[in-house]
């Protein structure tokens, strides 16, 4: 037990821990700290290095105040401060304080330094760091330091190092530095500093400064040195990881204190400069390069520039994905421009309790997904109040803009856009005013090709996004120094010699096979064999052939859980069979078991099949000697990447939800990841268009969260980690046998972007993953090459080719909306469409039966509709939470087929209609696929509400009376 004394020394440290953070020097100190043992300074060391000497401190503090302690633990403490050099952290430790008074100016001190490092680089390092140690500023060690920074990394990166060591100091250190600064001769920086030609008047000088504001603006513009400056700001990094990152500061990531400055690097200021004259750009920069951060950089220009011109701006960030509303609001935009501008997110997960006009009325800066912002411009199109103009902004910023395309949201914004602009020519030659219209800013990692196989296509898709964003130029730069391209590792695998459980999966389907009279003329289990079961399923309900449709849905089930059993585990290829086939039982059986669901005899031989097979496809499964190549290769190249590494970090990106969360099962289960000190989490989607439980928003962030502070360093993902989301640097990527498009391949490159990074595709059976990334390396050498082409054209020559694209679109967009609008006349009658259940082709309802509640859910509340089916429990969507559904499956009464779900609309309960699980039949006509409302051009009334509820009351009143 720890005495009296130890503990006051205790909370003495952890009083003044913010103190020592900022004034303590690990490097130096841990070799004077001889009562922590070696394995800890180890990890200090490790952590130095990861993240920075503040963490390290931390870390450091952490290990001082540990108990049990030694004799004299506190002394030893103190005297290691003074030998090391911090002899302002240890003269706080003797309760030596400096008045308050002192302390503030200090702090203003070190604020201005700061503020000022991007013009203080330009020192001449070697001639200041000399006085800077015969004065006391830097010791001897700081001094070698800084020399060795200046001869290796250049000048800036010594005087950054410099400046970074002297603040620790104790607070006569300014003072100090401007003297050596006005006998090197450095007169510019010194007078920059607040320092008088009279060398008698500084202190008051120094003085008056300190009720000056501090904000980098106000010094830029009082500083004609720090304007010529600011086109190459570098900042005053305290982490040494910074320096090999995009520059994010850490507090600022955690959503900590505003930021005032924001300092971009050399090839950041090159593709932001069109931008900051006001013009249309796209930039292209690799994942992981600060396109955020120049995006910000931007935004505060343009928002600056406004309030100086005495007009306000109005800035609009927006983004395909939800999750990234959250990110870029408190990692980016928040911390940097807080207090100054007034910053909001607004997404689906927001809880907001005012509309989005008066959000966008209220704020300098909105961070949105896409489809709100186009909701709104929709509404005041159509004349609503509560709408949003494109005229209200004055700069739109598009997060992953090679999604700007036919079809896409943000399309659908740009060609409002664009439309406008045409209009807006047209009103200047009649000399009447035009609307005003946003700055455009496009941010991506990769335009991609779009499929082409050959330049010409290639620039010609390019071309037609720069159209579509009227953008003046694409920017991009080489990164030099700062690239990072992993190495880059193909690792093949072999057929198994045995499968004895894929051979049982294969016997099963042959007779599914021969039972309904099929004869495939592909590969089991192949792609190809995958989409003739669905042509074959859509067909056969067509037709209302239940042998063959029943026969096709089973099909379906084993070519799946064969292509598990080549990815993941046997056992959770057999897991899945097994649970689906459970489902199916749970089908055909009610739970208050009153109504006997009919079990046709096609559906009684396949439930027969599965269980005369179960017994032998779950012991093969068990058998870890015919486990696929995959999988082994997968294993060696994580045990070796984690006993390589001193600190591995990285993420393995799959094909499904279902095998990213098979393989962290796997991983955790299997106790050699575990020794090494593996520690994994999957995040998949949170679409809930999979039988697969998605993930929410906020269970992805956590896991991300648990990524990025390390108590997690395996991440085992689907492609929603591929693009935007804000994952730290990794030192190894690896793709199991996933392979998308060129886009896909260089994002997922772009997340191993640590130093030694290493990025590897691991082959899977049947998914031709080597082929395709080959095809994709030379789609992006040749998109590569279309860029520089198109950036190579006279600027007449680009906007002449810009123009022609953007009226191709504006006509196309017009043939579509009029197609669209004679389709909409061409709207069916409700009478004419028929609804037959998919699964025994009872005749249900007709489309006159049907209302639809908020233009969004189809429903059937006519009390004929209620004697046909019945509920059935719906587990999944129990465990996923989701209010909207808590009432369970309905179901027909014939042969169990689900045919939607019962919800819950303002108290009562309407079953609602999900079309995929019907055959639709219009005019006598059936249509074989239908998986989507909006793809049956019918118009249902809406939801009377009022009338349903008044016959519900009346009915339950006529219950009680009787």
């Amino acid at each position: 037990m720890a005495s009296y004394e130890d503990e006051m020394c205790e909370r003495f440290i952890e009083t003044f821990r913010p103190r020592l953070r900022q004034h303590i020097t690990v490097q130096s100190l841990l070799d004077h700290l001889h009562f922590i043992e070696s394995e800890q300074k180890e990890l200090i060391t490790q952590k130095l290095k990861a993240e920075g000497n503040r963490a390290a401190v931390s870390s450091l503090i952490d290990a001082v105040v540990r108990r049990p302690h030694s004799p004299g633990w506190f002394t030893a403490f103190v005297d290691a401060l003074y030998h090391s050099g911090c002899e302002y952290a240890a003269e706080i430790m003797q309760n030596n304080l400096p008045k308050p008074e002192e302390e503030a100016a200090n702090d203003y001190y070190v604020r201005l330094i700061e503020i000022l490092c991007p013009m203080l680089v330009n020192m001449n390092t070697e001639e200041v760091s000399v006085p800077c140690h015969s004065e006391g500023l830097l010791t001897e060690e700081d001094l070698q330091i800084v020399k060795a920074e200046t001869t290796n990394r250049g000048a800036r990166t010594g005087a950054r190092e410099l400046l970074r060591r002297i603040v620790r100091g104790r607070p006569v250190w300014f003072s100090t530095f401007l003297n050596i600064l006005r006998e090197t001769e450095h007169l510019e920086l010194y007078r920059l500093l607040g320092g008088s030609d009279e060398c008698d008047k500084q202190d008051e000088k120094m003085s008056s400064m300190k009720d000056e504001p501090t904000q980098s603006e106000t010094v830029t513009t009082e500083s004609p040195t720090a304007a010529e400056s600011c086109d190459n700001p570098e900042p005053l990094s305290e982490d040494p990881q910074d320096e090999a990152t995009d520059g994010t500061d850490p507090e600022a990531a955690a959503g900590g204190p505003e930021k005032a400055n924001i300092v971009l690097r050399d090839y950041q200021m090159d593709v932001a400069r069109p931008a900051l004259e006001g013009k249309n750009i796209i930039i292209c920069l690799p994942t992981g390069s600060g396109k955020t951060r120049v995006a910000v950089y931007i935004t505060k220009k343009h928002l600056d520039c406004g309030r100086a011109e005495g007009r306000s701006g109005k800035v609009v960030i927006l983004v395909n994905k939800v999750p990234l509303v959250e990110q870029h609001y408190s990692t980016e935009f928040l911390p940097f421009l807080k207090p100054t501008y007034k910053v909001e997110r607004v997404s689906g997960d927001s809880q907001l309790k005012i509309s989005f006009t008066e959000i966008v009325k209220k704020n300098d800066v909105i961070i949105c997904t896409a489809q709100i912002l186009e909701n709104y411009l929709e509404r005041d199109n159509n004349g609503e109040d509560e709408g949003v103009k494109l005229s209200d902004l004055t700069l739109i910023v598009i997060d992953e803009c090679h999604h700007t395309q036919k079809g896409g949201v943000y399309n659908h914004i740009m060609m409002r856009y664009l439309k406008q602009k045409l209009k807006n020519k047209r009103l200047k030659k009649d000399q009447k005013e035009p609307m005003p219209l946003p700055q455009i800013l496009g941010l991506t990692a990769s335009p991609g090709v779009g499929g082409a196989n050959k330049m010409e296509k290639a620039e010609e898709h390019i071309l037609r996004i720069c159209a579509n964003l009227d953008a003046f130029k694409i920017m991009t730069r080489s990164l030099g120094e700062y690239k990072k391209d992993p190495r880059k590792i193909t690792l093949s695998v072999e057929d198994r010699r045995e499968d004895p459980f894929g051979d049982v999966i294969k016997n099963i389907m042959n007779a599914i096979h021969t039972h309904a009279k099929l004869s495939p003329t592909c590969d089991l289990g192949s792609q190809n064999y995958e989409q003739w079961v669905v042509q074959l399923e859509r067909k056969a309900s067509k037709e209302e052939d239940q042998t063959v449709r029943v026969c096709a849905e089973h099909l379906r089930q084993y070519s799946e859980g064969l292509n598990l059993s080549n990815t993941i585990r046997m056992h959770d290829a057999f897991h899945f069979l097994n649970k689906h086939y459970e489902e199916e039982m749970k089908k055909k059986t009610t739970v208050d078991e009153e109504h006997e669901i009919q079990v046709t005899e096609t559906e009684r031989f396949l439930f027969n099949l599965f269980n005369e097979n179960k017994k032998e496809l779950e012991k093969l499964a068990g058998n870890p000697d015919f486990e696929n190549d995959s999988l082994s290769k997968l294993r060696s190249k994580i045990l070796q990447e984690f006993s390589s590494r001193e600190e591995a970090r990285g993420i393995i990106f799959t094909k499904t939800r279902r095998s990213a969360i098979a393989l962290s099962q796997w991983i955790q289960e299997n106790p050699k990841f575990a020794d090494i000190g593996v520690k994994a989490m999957y995040v998949i989607g949170g679409g809930d268009q999979s039988v697969v439980k998605p993930m929410t928003s906020a269970e992805q962030k956590e896991v991300l969260n648990k990524f990025r502070s390390g108590d997690v360093n395996l991440l085992i993902a689907t492609t929603v980690a591929e693009e935007g989301l804000d994952i730290p640097a990794c030192n190894f990527v690896i793709r199991y046998g996933l392979v998308t498009n060129e886009i896909a391949m260089i994002q997922a490159q772009g997340r191993g972007r640590a130093e030694d990074s290493s990025y590897t595709l691991v082959e899977v059976k049947n998914s031709g993953v080597a082929e395709k990334e080959s095809v994709n390396e030379y789609r992006q050498k040749m998109m590569n090459k279309a860029i520089d082409k198109i950036r190579a054209l006279n600027q007449a020559d680009y906007e002449k080719r810009i123009t022609e694209f953007q009226i191709q679109a504006i006509m196309e967009e017009k043939v579509r909306m009029t197609k669209k609008r004679q389709k909409d006349m061409k709207t069916m009658n409700p009478s004419e469409v028929k609804f037959s259940c998919r699964g025994c082709s009872t005749k249900v309802c007709t489309g006159e039966d049907i209302q639809i509640i908020e233009n969004m859910h189809r429903v059937n509340v006519t009390s004929q509709f209620c004697k046909r089916f019945i509920r059935t429990e719906n587990t999944s969507l129990q465990e996923r939470l989701l209010d909207y559904e808590t009432q369970g499956f309905i179901a027909c009464k014939q042969c169990g087929q689900r045919w939607g779900s019962m919800m819950s609309y303002r108290g009562i309960e309407c079953p609602c209609l999900h079309v995929k699980n019907f055959v639709v039949t219009l005019s006598g006509k059936s249509i074989s696929k239908c998986t989507k409302w909006n793809e049956l051009h019918v118009k249902f009334p809406a939801f009377d509400y009022a009338e349903h509820a008044s016959r519900v009351a009346q009915s339950s009143d006529d219950e009680e009376t009787e």
